[in-house]
Order: structure tokens, then sequence, then C-alpha cells
């Protein structure tokens, strides 16, 4: 497994990805598959070459993508977005990767905290992101769908 950021010629794989991210998990997105699935091919092309937020990452087991994460400037450092491993690959290491090059990412421009919203009856992603770092923020609204808001310090650029 490798995990890099898109390029221009990785747009149908991030497209085949993304949109199953959202078949499989609709209630943890606020981007829906048929929002998703109506992007033409030049929308996606510049997904996957960064010149739209977010900033894609794909696992990649092989030939085949097997996981995804984005990242993009807040008012508050970064936002960790998109997240989602494929059910089959789950527990095999890809997610700490990805978490990772995002992090890594944010704090080379200069971010001073990477935050994320995660359902809290996703015990299972709950309990990742906890043990990626990730702490819960203090809020007084949901940050997005119901979900809580945590944060993960990042080291200062050097």
């Amino acid at each position: 497994m490798h995990i890099r950021p898109t390029t221009f010629d990785d747009w149908p794989a991030l497209k085949a990805i993304r949109l199953a991210s959202l078949l499989d998990a609709p209630e943890a997105f606020s981007l829906s598959h048929a929002e998703a699935a109506a992007f033409d091919d030049a929308q996606w092309q510049a997904r996957a070459a960064g010149e739209t937020p977010p900033r894609y990452f794909l696992a990649w087991d092989g030939p085949r993508p097997i996981g995804l994460a984005g990242g993009v400037a807040v008012d508050d450092g970064h936002e960790l977005i998109s997240m989602w491993i494929e059910p089959a690959a789950r527990g095999g290491g890809a997610g700490r990767a990805l978490v990772a090059a995002v992090a890594e990412r944010a704090a080379a421009l200069g971010a001073g905290r990477l935050v994320l919203g995660v359902l809290p009856a996703n015990a299972r992603a709950c309990g990742f992101y906890a043990r990626q770092g990730f702490v819960a923020c203090d809020q007084a609204e949901p940050f997005r769908n119901g979900s809580c808001r945590m944060f993960l310090a990042l080291p200062p650029r050097s």
C-alpha cells in the first residue's frame, strides 16, 4: 500500500472511490452521491489535479485505490474531510497513513491544527480518530450533519 496526492491522471480513480464512499456511508458526508455523480469529467479532473479544494490523497493497493482523504484550509487550521476506506481494507493501516499525509501537508502549509467532523454514532471512526491523537473540541453547535468536531494539534512548522 502507498499513499500519494492525486494527480490529473488519477481522476477516474478519484471519481470511482469517492462515489463508492458516498454509497457506502451517505450519512457521514455533507455531499450526496447524486451531487457528486452529477460532476462532469472536467470537475473530477480539476479536483484530482488539486486545482479546486479539497486536496485529495489516495491509498493504493497496487493499481487499485482503497481509500481517500481530503484536506482543506479553514479559519482555525486545516480540515480533514472525505475520509473513507473500503470496508475490506479497514484496519490495515490505510487510514493512519491517510491521516498522516493530510496532517503533514497541513503542517507544511503552516496550520496549527487539523480538525474534522465525525458522527458520534460511528464508534469505530471516533475510536480510530482518538487513537490518532484527535480530541473533542469545545463547541456550542454540531459541526455538520449532527457530527462532533475533533482536532489534532500539529507540530510547529520548522
